[in-house]
């Protein structure tokens, strides 16, 4: 995270490549349960809608992305972020090994909102195929 917070600071930075650089970190904090990461990107009135159709406060998705990832192979492909002003909302496809050996895959979406000067996560959807 600490790469993060120095590049939204570097001004020859664009908001793009912030936001890539945060998409990676996302899935890199899925895959690694990094509650620390979460902690310091979402803003603080997140909420998420999960695959099973519950949507969660940020504390309940602290405590659910705590657990070691149960799924194998966690990666993403087709990411593509629009940023729409102080807005961007990032669209991706996840791909990973379900604990029975079975390939699978998902989606989600991601709001980013700039909040003093740094983009924040505010709102995750995710679905599961």
């Amino acid at each position: 995270m600490q790469n993060a917070t120095r590049k939204q600071t570097n001004p020859g930075t664009t908001d793009l490549e912030i936001l890539q650089e945060l998409n990676q970190g996302f899935i890199r904090a899925v895959r690694m349960s990094d509650v620390a990461w979460f902690d310091q990107n979402l803003a603080e009135d997140f909420l998420n809608s999960n695959a099973d159709g519950t949507l969660v406060e940020r504390a309940a998705f602290l405590r659910q992305i705590a657990p070691p990832c149960p799924v194998s192979d966690f990666g993403v492909e087709d990411v593509r972020i629009r940023v729409l002003g102080d807005t961007a909302i990032a669209h991706g496809r996840t791909t990973y090994t379900k604990p029975d050996g079975q390939a699978a895959a998902g989606r989600y979406t991601d709001v980013w909102v700039r909040q003093g000067g740094r983009w924040v996560c505010v709102s995750g959807d995710v679905t599961r195929g």
